[in-house]
This record gives structure tokens, sequence and C-alpha cells, in this order.
């Protein structure tokens, strides 16, 4: 299966080109979608090429959802920790944003190596602020500690209108995910792969892997928990995800990994789908072929039955017969 990267390809590639090409650079002002929930607004000028104002929309986010002045927690200081002075935060944002940067080329390191790190950094936005809250309460997991002033069940944006829940505890973080499509025949794929995910987690060589289970109704861990954010048409699936899990620089990966787990699932139901519709076509287009062939075969007996070398065979039995 393909895992999603982080850095947005789209941007990473503008940043590039930007640096690679110097004070020659070009006015920029485009909009991109990203996984078809967070959107961003790019721009350059020429008066001074090497500043970019990036702002970034995130998903609407639903009731439940934990936000602070309008971010998930912890996502000023997240941006300040992974950037550093190379970006500046511009308070208010950009209409239609949730938060807007600059970010100043000039101050990037000169090892290109170096360089290239914080390249890729800056385009993976989206996990710097969407992930800030779960790096939070998964960071605290890996001392075995939870976070102060932290629910017992807390609730994080990852889609529009749509929450994932996390039940923290000293010794393990439960993950939830009410799943849910919006097309019939993505929610009966969707159904059958999270099945057969949970039976693949359960083989030997992922016996290190969060425990995974799918259920077609809340777990417990969901009590309480309004109804709206419960519709969930394609089940739940749950993580729990221990110490071990988030130790070093597996954090990252562990964060990016939850964070764009409902993607991740759509990405290959699409996927799925677009292979049996191949198959299907090859099948239809193999069984015509056998029809043409059939009628070619029919034709030539046609022929043979009603052509002129028949006629004569008849002709010439009939003469023999009245001699």
């Amino acid at each position: 299966m393909i895992l999603l990267q982080s850095p947005s390809r789209f941007l990473l590639q503008i940043l590039k080109d930007r640096v690679v090409s110097g004070d020659k650079g070009v006015d920029i002002d485009c909009h991109t979608v990203e996984f078809d929930d967070v959107r961003y607004h790019i721009q350059f000028s020429m008066r001074n090429p090497k500043v970019m104002v990036l702002s970034v929309a995130l998903p609407l986010a639903p009731p439940e959802a934990i936000l602070h002045d309008g971010l998930p927690l912890g996502a000023i200081d997240a941006i300040k920790a992974a950037y550093g002075a190379v970006v500046q935060i511009l308070d208010p944002p950009k209409d239609c944003f949730d938060v807007t940067m600059k970010i100043n080329l000039t101050k990037l390191p000169t090892d290109e190596e170096q360089r290239n790190v914080v390249l890729t950094r800056i385009a993976s936005v989206r996990e710097v602020v969407l992930g800030a809250p779960l790096k939070l309460l998964l960071r605290h997991l890996a001392s075995k500690t939870v976070a102060p002033n932290v629910d017992k069940l807390v609730a994080l944006v990852h889609r529009p209108n749509e929450s994932f829940f996390l039940a923290p505890q000293a010794d393990k973080v439960t993950v939830v995910y009410p799943m849910r499509f919006q097309d019939s025949i993505d929610i009966v794929l969707a159904t059958s792969f999270l099945q057969e995910f949970v039976e693949a987690r359960r083989t030997a060589a992922l016996n290190n892997a969060p425990s995974c289970m799918w259920s077609p109704v809340p777990p417990l861990e969901l009590k309480g928990v309004n109804a709206d954010a419960l519709d969930a048409n394609a089940g739940f699936v749950t993580f729990v995800v221990f110490p071990r899990h988030v130790e070093g620089r597996k954090l990252d990966k562990t964060v990016w990994s939850l964070l764009t787990f409902h993607a991740y699932v759509s990405y290959h139901v699409k996927c799925s789908e677009g292979f049996m519709h191949t198959r299907m076509r090859r099948r239809v287009e193999s069984l015509i072929q056998a029809l043409d062939r059939a009628k070619s075969d029919a034709e030539k007996l046609k022929k043979l039955v009603h052509g002129g070398s028949f006629r004569r065979l008849v002709c010439a039995n009939i003469n023999q017969t009245c001699i």
C-alpha cells in the first residue's frame, strides 16, 4: 500500500524553483488544494522576490473540535518551533484564511542539504498546523504522562465538519475515527477495506504496530459524544498507540499517519474502484472480440452453404440420380 507524503509537492516545487531562480523570479499568485480540505494561497512579488506570503485555510471545524483563537491547540507555537526566524506569522491573517505567514528565503541555511530540509518542512505546513494538538498529546505519551488541562476525550478536526477522537492516558492513547463517505460504492469498498485492514494487522510481521479494531457501532470510548459526531456510514476504526510508537523519530511519522488516515483510506478506495473499472472494461473488450470472431465464423459458414460450389455439387448429385 502507498503511504501519503507529508510535504505538498506543488508547494515544495515552487519554493525550490524560487530559490534556484535567484532574483529573476516572476509574480506568482496561485491557489492549490491538498486532500480536498486544506487550501493554500501562494504569493510572490517581483518587488521582493525572496519573500513568499503563504496563507492556509484549514478544514471547517465541527462544534466538538478543540480550537484556540480559531486554530488547533498549539498551532502558533508549533509554527515558531518548526521554522524559527525564516517564518513570520502575520496577524490578522488574510480574509477567508486561518493563518498567513511571510517566509523570508534569504534566511534559509547556506548548506544545500540543510536548506532542502527547511524547505521540505515549510511544504509540510499542514502537518505542523493540524498536527500540533496531536503531537502535544503523543509527546506526553512518550514520557508516560498526560497533558495538563486536557479532557478525557479530545476531538480534533481532520476533515471539513468531521473530527476524530483521542482518549489520552499515561500508558496509551486510544484514537477513534468515525468513517464517513458520500458515494454508496465508496461506503461498500471502504467497509470491506477496513475489515481487511484489521485482519492484516493480526499477521506476525505487524506485531509491533498499534492494535487496530473496526466496529459498525461506536466504541465505548465515545460514550456521551453528540450523536451528530457519530454519524458514520462505514463504521468506526480504533487504534491504540503505546509509548514505543512515539519514541524519538517515530513521533512525526505517527502524527502524520494518524492525521491523514481518512485520506489514506479514501486514496486506496478510489484506487480499488479504478482497478475494478479497468478489469471490467478489459473483460467487456474480450467478450466483444469473442462475439466478433463468432460472427466471422458464422458468415463464412453462410457463404459456404449458399455459395456456387455447393449448388454445383447438389446439381451433379441430382443428375447422377436421374441417370
